[in-house]
């Protein structure tokens, strides 16, 4: 961002969740373990060029944020104290660049400053760089969508006045980016009814400041978590995303690279970001942040013997080292080759105590026990069974069943 001197990021989060029901404000409700916002905090941890994030939170819950911060080492945060409106809130957020506060340390002004939802954490870079991009050339803009529904308007007695035609008309979303001086001098010409009832920014640039806001066509999953239903949604579209990566790491005995290179071209017709490697690539914690570097939150460790737990140990334990582990919960499948020639008993009890200990750091382990037969034919039916069991792990990521054992074939 060579072109923008300094970019920042206000995210009001002083809402009380009305609409969503019951006594937590949906931006601290639960999404795979972690509260939403610490969710949306950490996209835009991921954009480097943005330079401070300033979260806007009501009185009564900054001592809850300052320990979302510290427990998901959150770094570029200041939180500010919240209005009692959006726009009252916003206002604090933007003035927490010009003014002293008692919540951190001073800020620099930046040249643009991005407006974002707190609940809505599916916001990707590229976007971000549009609006950014948009707003130093027109001096706002704001992501937009197709509207999904006619829009109408009602007369008094409650029969059809109007509608608008859906063609014509978009629904603006977030994220929005400003100059900073538009957007400030826009606030600070607005009237209290604009601060009380007001809801769009975009319009307080045009009407205050004269700006007419370039509007960016923004992707379909800029969505915001409204009503209880919609964190449903959101842990589905993560473990959605999260299923469509995985690293199989194989030892370096002869059936165990067999049934690595079995697995993966069973399963590479199912995940999109699929990679195998041997397990003397990936011995170090400096190993495993190179595959890491590649989100990739799924492994299968494939160990020789029933036994064995020499790989999965390895990999957990390095999933748990701190600052290594990622953000969402990592599924490591415990693969382990069982000959039917050989006599002998099963002895995997060792995975329940490491699947409950790996689960304190955000680690699922589950257990697999694929049959092993030198028919080709019967080996790779089993094969199939074992990717079939793999990706449903995937797509689940259940925590109630970390530690149990699996069988593929009979």
């Amino acid at each position: 961002m060579a072109e923008m001197r300094r970019v920042s990021v206000v995210l009001p989060a002083g809402g009380t969740g009305e609409r969503l029901g019951g006594g937590t404000p949906k931006q601290y409700c639960p999404v795979l373990g972690r509260a939403l916002i610490s969710r949306t905090m950490e996209a835009m941890e991921r954009v480097s060029w943005i330079s401070d994030i300033v979260v806007v939170v009501a009185v009564e819950s900054v001592d809850l944020m300052k320990s979302i911060i510290h427990t998901y080492g959150h770094k570029r945060i200041t939180l500010v104290e919240g209005g009692v409106t959006r726009h009252r809130s916003i206002f604090n957020g933007l003035r927490a660049f010009l003014e002293d506060h008692s919540l951190g340390p001073a800020l620099q002004k930046p040249e643009v400053v991005i407006i974002h939802d707190a609940v809505r954490p599916f916001v990707e870079e590229d976007v971000l760089l549009q609006v950014a991009r948009s707003a130093k050339e027109h001096g706002a803009a704001g992501a937009v969508r197709p509207l999904v529904s006619t829009v109408i308007a009602s007369s008094s007695d409650g029969c059809l006045a109007h509608s608008l035609e859906r063609t014509k008309h978009r629904a603006s979303e977030m994220p929005q980016a400003f100059l900073f001086d538009v957007i400030y001098k826009a606030y600070l010409q607005c009237t209290d009814y604009d601060l009380d009832f007001g809801t769009e920014c975009l319009h307080l640039a045009l009407e205050y400041s004269k700006v007419r806001a370039k509007l960016v066509e923004g992707p379909p999953d800029l969505w915001k978590v409204t009503y209880k239903r919609d964190l449903y949604a959101a842990e589905s579209i993560i473990k959605e995303c999260l299923g469509k990566q995985l690293c199989i790491i194989t030892h370096n005995k002869e059936d165990a690279i067999q049934i690595g290179f079995l697995l993966h071209e069973t399963l590479k017709s199912q995940i999109k970001n699929l990679k195998a490697i041997s397990s003397s690539m990936c011995k170090t914690i400096q190993d495993l942040q190179s595959i890491l570097q590649g989100l990739c939150y799924n492994f299968v460790c494939i160990n020789v013997k029933e036994s064995d737990f020499e790989e999965t140990q390895k990999i957990t334990g390095l999933l748990q080292t701190p600052g290594v582990c990622p953000s969402y919960p990592s599924v490591v499948v415990s693969v382990h080759l069982d000959f039917l020639e050989q006599s002998g008993s099963q002895n995997l009890s060792g995975i329940r105590d490491l699947a409950k200990e790996a689960q304190k750091a955000d680690v699922l382990v589950y257990g697999l026990l694929i049959r092993f037969s030198k028919d080709d034919v019967r080996l790779q039916e089993n094969v199939q069974e074992a990717s079939a069991i793999i990706v449903a792990l995937l797509k689940d990521r259940n925590p109630v069943f970390t530690g149990q054992i699996l069988v593929a074939g009979k």
